[in-house]
């Protein structure tokens, strides 16, 4: 499929402008000119007979010659026509005396009229989408009959259709057709051309042709390019401006896959700016717990693990004809699973391209994991020279050091924005904190803006880190500049333009995972050379840079050369029950490209037995078919799944959306005290899972209420951004629960065994994370079964250390530390626990449960 031939969808008339590297003054005052004779037009129903509103639309259909068929049929257009539509009726009903309409009838006239008009929109729709695909027919026809004929008979054909044209009667000039968007109809607007203008620029746009050539020749293409070339946002739009969503005479989707929600939603954004189209028509976007497509949406933009659970209801993807993977360098579970999974895709579906996008030139391994070795291009690079400084020593604050460090640039360094990267999000908020304090004493040397950037911000305050600093007028007369403190998805997944320092701690935050103590946690690591490197970079994309590294040269020597794939240190429970939903009934075996431990696969096979999702066959169950429904660790699902019969589904569903959202406790450093005291009044006495479920009760209770639930959360240091992801989480798994068929049931709250019976249900789906108490003076614990030791985290609302506790995960800092634990009783472990997991002789000798449970089992038989 040559793009040159095959182009016959969005933006083809500007696609064709090649020579056109810039737009002058004078042509951009020139299109507002059109655009607004155009929008005249339409106001006054003086429709032009030879417009069209898209390539192979019938005449008359279009932005302007709508006008005259509306005024006999009653339909009307889109875009702009909807202000001739209304006007129509008000002219009619004046017409009629009407003027003293009641407001009754005045609503019911503007719903009708909004009716008609989504009516009419959606037939307009549906009707580019088939002239569109009857159009790309013929081409496709014309380019096979023209690959048949010789070349001598196709240069006499071109010939004669010259001469024809030559010799035909001169028509009158129609209206240059690249100032209407041919997806809305709607006439483009200053800011598209300006947008384009920039697209034009990137390396990815001028590498387009040898692009589209090597996807035309392979069914897969590797593709390497820096962070900010245009890869993630220019290639899906090229590859649908040439033709590649319609494959073997049916319109299918281009799949975008992405590493995080933030890239997601970021990319998704971006490309609807870009086309001018809202999310969810023609480009859209899905991640977790959000859909936000429809059956028009050609560009779908998924996070990885959003395309792994559609291939459990659809395994051979149909409804994708390409399938772009961005960020393979990464390496993330869900990736590496999703490569095997399309390689035998591909076997029966060999019309399916797969486009692999790295950042990173280390991509040898996954060349090489396909038939034949999949082919390499490389996007040219326009990287500055970067000077690297290092610290003499290393830093023992390395956040003090790091505010530190940007204060002096900001007061040394020419203009240019600052780019920081810290490991951790509470980090970069309190690094946020003390530099936009410090910035007031820095004013004199220019105004100096502060961004965050990190997975779980909104995304308006993620693309305020993309917008130019806002100038100032200064005493000094300096210009502002801007500093965005970012964690590793700064790296490559979100390029920020405007970057000439870069400061680098060093570190990372990492998932670490131990298949012998089954202990998965996230722990501050150094990065690896690699990341060094890249980091190093950004400075240099679009001036001469520096690099500021808060750490000593010798330092690097210990680290590694790159970071190991995620499959390498991870639980793989939600992977392993996923591959058995989709029919993979040997994972032991399954086709990775990098293999994990198969201590690390017996261990995930282990836990979905005891937690029922597979039998003892390694077969998947109908437990298990439910819990691939949800898309939450499935030991939540089990949670979930089993708390109709503890009579707490809402309870359980609230405190479930809670656990799957951001941090919900503020702890800003000057107002420590208070934010403690706001999360005491909070406190339930049994623990911290609880504490969340009073918290998300008085959330909903202000919104119940009428109030403004973002002052509650300022009053009380609550993040009103995890709570409206928790309300969006609980929504959509609600849904879900629903259409499985669990039902919501709870216990009266006046029931003494309301509390209990939430409790009970925690432990039904956690129980393989329950710790007993060891030690009352030093307040250690043990876990069950491999006695290691672990302390309650100091955030816990616990006020007294109970015997028993079950918890939701742990941190790895100086100790290992419990987060998020409630108390339990240890009678439930036997009757809610499977069948022989508490047996004595299973628990560690180093823990003390196990004297604990022998001696509840020998009563219990007693008795």
């Amino acid at each position: 499929m040559d793009g040159s031939q095959m182009s016959a969808e969005v933006l083809q008339q500007l696609y064709q402008n090649d020579m056109q590297q810039h737009l002058s003054p004078e042509m951009q005052q020139q299109v507002q000119q059109v655009q607004h004779m155009q929008w005249q037009q339409m106001m006054q129903g003086q429709g032009q007979d030879g417009a069209e509103g898209y390539e192979g639309y019938p005449k008359g259909a279009g932005a302007g010659g709508a006008q005259e068929e509306a005024r006999e049929d009653g339909a009307e257009g889109e875009g702009g026509q909807y202000g001739g539509y209304q006007e129509k009726y008000q002219e009619e009903d004046y017409q009629e005396g009407d003027e003293d309409m009641s407001d009754q009838m005045h609503q019911q006239l503007q719903q009708r009229m909004q009716q008609q008009m989504q009516q009419q929109m959606q037939q307009q729709i549906q009707a580019r989408m088939q002239q569109h695909l009857q159009q790309h027919m013929q081409n496709q026809n014309l380019q096979g009959q023209n690959m048949q004929q010789p070349q001598h008979m196709q240069h006499q054909q071109h010939q004669q259709m010259q001469q024809d044209q030559y010799n035909q009667t001169p028509q009158p000039p129609e209206p240059p057709r690249q100032n209407q968007n041919p997806l809305t109809g709607a006439p483009y607007t200053p800011r598209f051309y300006y947008l384009l203008e920039k697209r034009q620029r990137l390396p990815a746009w001028m590498a387009r042709q040898d692009f589209l050539k090597l996807m035309q020749s392979n069914q897969v293409l590797v593709l390497v390019g820096e962070p900010g070339c245009g890869k993630t946002t220019q290639l899906p739009q090229i590859l649908l401006d040439a033709g590649y969503h319609v494959q073997m005479g049916q319109v299918r989707a281009i799949c975008c896959v992405q590493p995080s929600p933030l890239a997601t939603l970021s990319a998704s954004l971006r490309i609807c700016e870009e086309l001018e189209v809202q999310v969810g028509t023609f480009v859209g976007h899905v991640t977790r717990f959000e859909d936000r497509t429809s059956g028009d949406t050609l560009l779908r933009f998924l996070t990885d693990e959003a395309l792994f659970r559609e291939a459990m209801e659809d395994p051979l993807l149909e409804r994708y004809s390409v399938i772009i993977l961005d960020e393979v360098h990464l390496r993330t579970c869900e990736t590496d699973v999703l490569m095997g999974i399309l390689k035998m895709v591909m076997q029966r579906r060999p019309e399916l391209k797969l486009l692999l996008l790295s950042s990173s030139m280390d991509v040898k391994k996954v060349q090489a994991y396909f038939e034949g070795g999949a082919p390499l291009l490389q996007v040219p690079n326009r990287t500055f020279a970067v000077e690297v400084f290092h610290c003499q020593d290393a830093e023992k604050d390395y956040l003090k050091a790091a505010v530190r460090t940007v204060a002096q640039v900001h007061t040394t360094e020419p203009e240019g924005d600052i780019l920081l990267f810290l490991p951790l999000e509470d980090e970069i908020d309190l690094a946020c904190q003390l530099l936009r304090k410090e910035s007031v004493h820095m004013m004199n040397f220019g105004d100096l803006q502060v961004r965050a950037l990190y997975l779980g911000l909104p995304i308006m305050e993620t693309q305020r880190v993309f917008e130019p600093a806002a100038q100032m007028k200064m005493m000094a007369g300096k210009p502002s500049r801007k500093v965005v403190v970012a964690s590793a998805i700064a790296e490559t997944s979100l390029a920020v333009d405007g970057i000439t320092y870069v400061i680098d701690a060093g570190l990372v935050k990492q998932r670490a995972y131990n298949p012998r103590t089954r202990m998965e946690v996230n722990v501050v690591t150094p990065i690896s050379k690699a990341s060094a490197l890249q980091r190093t970079s950004l400075a240099g994309r679009q001036r001469p840079g520096k690099c500021f590294r808060l750490y000593p040269e010798r330092a690097t020597s210990d680290w590694p050369e790159k970071v190991y794939p995620e499959i390498m240190r991870s639980s793989l429970t939600t992977i392993v029950l996923m591959l058995k939903r989709l029919g993979f009934d040997d994972v032991v075996h399954f086709d990775f490209v990098d293999p994990p431990s198969p201590e690390a696969l017996m261990r995930a096979l282990e836990s979905l037995n005891h937690l029922g999702c597979i039998d003892d066959n390694g077969n998947i169950t109908e437990v298990g078919n439910q819990a691939c429904r949800l898309p939450v660790d499935p030991q939540i699902a089990r949670m979930l799944i089993e708390a109709p019969a503890h009579r707490c589904s809402n309870e359980a569903l609230s405190i479930a959306a809670m656990l799957c959202s951001l941090p919900v406790w503020l702890r800003p450093n000057d107002a420590f005290r208070a934010a403690n005291e706001a999360k005491a009044r909070f406190a339930h006495m049994d623990g911290d899972h609880l504490t969340l479920l009073n918290v998300f009760h008085a959330y909903k209770q202000q919104i119940q209420d009428g109030h403004d639930p973002s002052r509650f959360c300022a009053e009380n240091f609550i993040s009103i951004r995890a709570m409206r992801h928790a309300e969006i989480a609980r929504d959509h798994l609600k849904r879900i629960m629903e259409s499985i068929g669990l039902q919501m049931i709870s216990t009266d709250f006046q029931d003494k065994e309301y509390y209990p019976n939430i409790r009970r249900c925690l432990v039904s789906g956690f129980f393989m994370q329950i710790a007993c108490l060891e030690s009352e003076k030093r307040g250690a614990y043990s876990m069950l079964r491999d006695g290691q030791e672990v302390m309650l985290h100091p955030s816990t609302s616990l006020g007294h250390r109970p015997e028993w506790i079950v918890f939701h995960e742990l941190a790895l800092s100086s100790k290992l530390f419990i987060k998020t634990g409630t108390q339990i009783k240890p009678e439930w472990l036997l009757d809610i626990g499977p069948r022989g997991y508490f047996d004595s002789q299973k628990i560690s000798e180093k823990s003390s449960a196990r004297s604990k449970l022998e001696k509840l089992t020998s009563r219990r038989s007693e008795g």
